[in-house]
């Protein structure tokens, strides 16, 4: 399996926004500045997002960008969903020739079905704001911060 440039992209994105829409909305310009990606590229990334009620957009030449829900409420399954569909590993199609079918299921109920639940299991457990979390502990976001 891996993660499409979309997704990438889109999970960089967010916890960008996440970071910088904590007092008001983010422009997409600003995010892409930051983060090295194409304007154009993440306009269609956050049309995918907004789309799917992850974030939401506010109009006019001030505008910009806030999370639709609390980063706690929002799942990296979520997020990939909404960039690229199902993240799971997909079923082999069934052969034209039977003779194949049981090592075929075998295959998916001792290999696929496994990896998928657990990948399930992994992605609607892992949050936005944990996301947000260890990138402030690796970035020393929050050590540049002065207060007066």
């Amino acid at each position: 399996m891996k993660f499409s440039k979309k997704s990438r992209y889109g999970l960089r994105a967010l916890i960008d926004l996440s970071v910088n829409s904590k007092t008001d909305h983010v422009a997409l310009s600003s995010i892409a500045e930051r983060n090295g990606i194409s304007l154009q590229y993440l306009e269609q990334v956050f049309a995918s997002l907004r789309r799917a009620e992850i974030v939401k957009s506010i109009k006019g030449p001030q505008g910009g960008y806030l999370l639709n829900d609390s980063a706690e409420n929002i799942t990296v399954a979520s997020i990939l969903e909404a960039l690229d569909g199902s993240y799971q590993i997909e079923a082999e199609a069934s052969p034209e020739d039977n003779s194949q079918q049981e090592i075929i299921q075998t295959i998916q109920t001792v290999v696929i079905d496994k990896v998928n639940e657990q990948l399930d299991e992994i992605l609607k457990n892992i949050t936005l704001a944990d996301l947000e979390k260890e990138y402030l502990t690796h970035s020393g976001y929050e050590q540049d911060m002065y207060y007066i």
